[in-house]
Order: structure tokens, then C-alpha cells, then sequence
């Protein structure tokens, strides 16, 4: 976000480190948001970390974090990806530009600032007030003011400044590279045609690969394999009985 007139170098950019994935195409968010809870609790079982929920803006997801993380008794901060803010901000500068104009993007660039620094609400009030003041017609401001309905409908989320501090993440490209790597790779090739016990299966066998925990898995595979063709109740009970 460096201003084009200021020279910067990039900085190495933090690597992930301890991934665990989860999909499901069956189950519901609660129910995969208490299974992404079980894992962190079996990593954080005394609770001594702190637990930060990077999210995309998603009101029901937000609410079963909030109540997944009240009924274990944790307290969690939810983080909202600041791309999908920037997606926002473009929008609305439309409201205002011509398409293509160069000065849209100093526009969106003072704006995003402002929001990383913790203005969210100030820049939600901001774009309004110019809205009204140009006298947008409803159809033209559309964008500008759903942008600001956004900023101020996740403002509890948008701390920034704190997030940036404690080095939290607060962007998602993890978690779209890991959607992309687990699910579209396989799952959007093309003419793939999928059932859903089908593509459930996959989805979990690619998880545990990602997860590299597929040595075990193929262990505790193979044994429930033997168990079942070997040692089922038709063996078990095929003894010769004498009357």
C-alpha cells in the first residue's frame, strides 16, 4: 500500500506453517466450524494461546464462530479479510469515477489507508456524505453505499492497526490457495461429473494428503479393511454347530 512515489522494497511475506485442512460438501458450516474448533483445541487444550478467526465477511459464518467459541468458553477475535474490503472500496470508487479513470485508484489507495489504520466508520461516513453531496442518483451511489453499509456492519472487525501488530493475518490468500489446490483442482476439472458421497470422499482423501496425514491414515486403512473382510461376523460365527 506504499504510495507510488515512494521507493519500497517487499518484504518477505510470512509462510504458513502447521496447516490442518478441512472440506465438506455435506455438512454444514456449524458443523465444519466445530470440527475447525476441535482441532485448535487439541493443539491449544489449556488454552493459552490466542485464537484469531480470519473470516470473509460471512454474517452466519461470524455468529457460529461467536456461539462454536461461547459454549467451549473461548474467546476468540474475528479478523475480516481486508481483500475483500479492498473489493468493496473498488466498487464504490466507480460510484464516483469514470471507468478506467487513473484517479480512482489514489482514491481507493487514501481510502484503504485510512480503514488499515483503524478509520473504517470516518471512511464509511465519508463516502456517504460525497455521495450526497455530487447528488447521485440512487442507481449511480448504489455502489458507494453498499460499500459503506459493509464498513460499518463490520466495523467490531476491521482492527487493523491491532491485528498488524501482534502480526495476525489478516489477509485470506491462504486459505483461496488452499481451496484452489484441494478442491477446484480436482473437483472443476472439466467434464467431471460428481455425486456428492463421491466427491465427499475425495474431498477428505485430498485433506489428508495436504495434511500429510496420510501414513497414517493408510494404516488404520488397511487394518479396518482386514478387520471387515476377515474377521466379520460370518467368519466369526461359521463354525460347524453339532445338534
Amino acid at each position: 500500500m506504499a504510495p507510488k512515489t515512494e521507493a519500497t522494497k517487499p518484504k518477505d511475506a510470512p509462510k504458513a506453517a502447521d496447516k490442518w485442512l478441512t472440506a465438506s460438501l455435506v455438512d454444514d458450516a456449524a458443523s465444519v466450524i466445530a470440527k475447525v474448533f476441535d482441532e485448535a483445541q487439541r493443539r491449544d487444550p489449556a488454552k493459552r494461546c490466542k485464537w484469531v478467526a480470519l473470516v470473509d465477511g460471512n454474517c452466519h459464518q461470524i455468529d457460529r464462530i461467536h456461539k462454536e467459541a461461547a459454549a467451549r468458553g473461548i474467546e476468540v477475535t474475528v479478523v475480516v479479510d481486508w481483500v475483500h474490503v479492498l473489493e468493496y472500496l473498488w466498487s464504490a470508487a466507480w460510484s464516483f469515477h469514470s471507468e478506467g479513470d487513473p484517479a480512482a485508484e489514489d482514491w481507493v489507495h487514501d481510502k484503504a489507508i485510512q480503514v488499515l489504520s483503524g478509520r473504517a466508520s470516518i471512511v464509511a461516513a465519508s463516502i456517504r456524505r460525497k455521495a450526497t453531496t455530487l447528488r447521485l442518483d440512487a442507481t449511480t451511489r448504489k455502489n458507494a453505499d453498499a460499500c459503506a453499509d459493509y464498513l460499518l456492519a463490520k466495523a467490531p472487525y476491521l482492527d487493523y492497526p491491532n491485528a498488524l501488530a501482534k502480526g495476525w493475518p489478516i489477509a485470506t490468500g491462504v486459505i483461496e490457495g488452499a481451496v484452489r489446490h484441494v478442491v477446484k483442482d480436482r473437483m472443476d476439472i472439466t467434464g467431471a461429473r460428481w455425486g456428492l458421497p463421491g466427491a465427499e470422499a475425495v474431498l477428505k482423501v485430498r485433506a489428508l494428503r495436504t495434511n500429510g496425514d496420510w501414513p497414517g491414515y493408510w494404516t488404520f486403512h488397511l487394518a479396518a479393511e482386514h478387520k471387515r473382510v476377515h474377521q466379520s461376523r460370518y467368519h466369526a460365527d461359521s463354525t460347524p454347530r453339532v445338534a
